[in-house]
């Protein structure tokens, strides 16, 4: 047996206890935002198999209700950074997942290069009933043998393997399934795990899981004697000085705590600045995957979604009122800023330019999603007949919802907007929708026109369009992030996760 550990397993050891923490965290604060569970892509009102609310809502409810009345506020003590900052829990899911798999990767090339691998890689069948008897020791108040020649008895490797090369995979595995760029291109890829909900079931259930390994692996550390385990794990040996290692650990864990409290108090105190910082980490991989994976997907009709959420009440403007009870017989959608053939189209001839149809999965940054079809015009169709300029760099869609008056929430104002990168834009699937279902674009949906970007997460699509501009940089729209959301909200701009 082995006099130390060696001192990459010390350091990983260390750093995936911290990064758990705040996956689990911020997992978390991202589960608030729909904390219900579902089997169904549908996502169905009632029938989620968990939820963490006391509120819910029925498909036949006779108070309009949008999908944000479903949000709550979870304490930041639980949640980093907590009350209902959806954007900020995902920045920091993203920045620290980042880590954890380099932390992992790392781990794994080292745990083969060094040979520490046969600790803990099964090589016989045996070890599976001998785990099973070790737990039986273990319920007889005794501490079995290790494994002759090994560390850690069967039960142990048993389960250190599975976490290591079972559920932390898992995690990773479910959480691209939960991704709209990569159900988008690859919507076989979601089926694996049952569907979006499913992945994003069993996801939870991978957290749950880690959660009750942690519990159990402490216990068995308190168990087999707490100074003498501290001594291995952090000072490489059990003839190491056991009270050095408590003081260690004492102060390793105090300063995990630290961090913990740091970034959810920062987060809390100056979310622009965190947004900033963990964006500029997570950002890229969105981008990338926006840009590199393009929807391809193609539903059929008997997957449509019998009941469809919706996200914002429809605006509430004269205005609007009146192109509504006159079926939109005077819009008219205005296109201009850097194009050489400025215009403005009614719905009729926005029809004249060409339709198409698909049948997509729409998934909404809170966590549901429901197949639909849409029909529309292309977005590339339109930016054709506009001829943008060579300087124009993004598609900035103005909506007629004031949210000022629709969002119902103390703080948040001014007409609904996003920025949409032009080669987004331009993607086979990206859509001006003008119907629903095979019918007339529902208010609640947005009529009349509305965007569908199938790569990207719902908010980025927006509804009751009023005009389209397109800009070189959008610091002079809004508060200069790019979209109502990424101002008052911190969310990210590229949203292809």
């Amino acid at each position: 047996m082995p006099a130390h550990y060696p001192p990459f397993v010390i350091i990983t050891h260390l750093l995936n206890i911290l990064f758990l923490l705040m996956l689990a965290r911020s997992g978390l604060e991202v589960l608030s935002a729909h904390p219900k569970l579902y089997w169904s892509d549908d996502c169905p009102p009632g029938r989620q198999w968990a939820r963490f609310s006391r509120t819910e809502f029925g498909a036949d409810s006779r108070r309009p209700w949008t999908s944000q009345d479903e949000e709550e506020s979870w304490n930041p003590v639980i949640a980093l950074p907590g009350r209902k900052n959806l954007g900020l829990g995902r920045h920091w899911h993203f920045l620290t997942l980042q880590f954890w798999i380099a932390t992992g990767v790392v781990y794994v090339v080292l745990m083969f290069v060094s040979g520490y691998w046969v600790y803990l890689v099964p090589t016989s069948w045996s070890v599976v009933p001998q785990a099973i008897r070790d737990v039986g020791t273990y319920l007889h108040f005794t501490l079995p043998e290790p494994l002759p020649g090994e560390p850690f008895n069967a039960a142990q490797k048993l389960a250190y393997f599975s976490v290591v090369f079972l559920l932390a995979p898992l995690q990773i595995a479910t959480g691209a399934a939960m991704s709209p760029a990569v159900i988008g291109r690859f919507p076989w890829y979601a089926k694996i795990f049952g569907g979006k909900q499913g992945a994003r079931s069993l996801h939870f259930i991978g957290l749950v899981s880690f959660t009750g390994f942690i519990v159990v692996h402490t216990a068995m550390v308190i168990i087999h004697g707490l100074p003498v385990e501290l001594a291995k794990i952090l000072l490489g040996g059990e003839d190491a000085d056991h009270s050095l290692a408590v003081i260690v650990g004492t102060l390793a864990l105090i300063a995990i705590i630290v961090l913990q409290v740091v970034f959810t108090v920062v987060s809390l105190r100056n979310p622009r600045l965190t947004e900033r910082v963990t964006g500029a980490v997570s950002g890229p991989l969105q981008r990338v995957l926006s840009r590199a994976l393009p929807s391809r997907q193609r539903y059929r009709r008997e997957d449509i979604s019998p009941y469809h959420r919706v996200n914002g009440y429809p605006p509430t403007s004269t205005e609007y009122r009146e192109m509504a009870r006159d079926g939109f017989a005077d819009y008219r959608l205005a296109v201009g800023g850097l194009v050489e053939r400025p215009t403005a189209l009614s719905l009729p001839e926005l029809r004249a330019l060409g339709t198409q149809t698909q049948i997509v999965n729409h998934n909404c940054i809170q966590g549901w999603n429901a197949v639909a079809e849409w029909s529309g015009v292309p977005l590339a169709r339109l930016l054709d007949r506009v001829r943008p300029l060579p300087g124009a760099r993004y598609v900035v869609f103005y909506a007629l919802d004031d949210k000022g008056l629709t969002d119902g929430r103390g703080g948040r104002y001014g007409f609904y907007y996003q920025a949409t990168a032009l080669h987004l834009a331009r993607q086979p699937q990206s859509l001006l929708a003008l119907d629903m279902n095979g019918g007339p674009l529902p208010a609640e949906h947005g009529a009349p026109v509305r965007v569908r970007l199938e790569n990207q997460l719902g908010f980025t699509m927006v509804k009751w369009v009023a005009a389209i501009e397109l800009v070189e940089s959008t610091e002079g729209i809004g508060m200069g992030h790019g979209g109502f959301r990424e101002d008052q909200q911190y969310y990210a701009n590229h949203v292809g996760i």
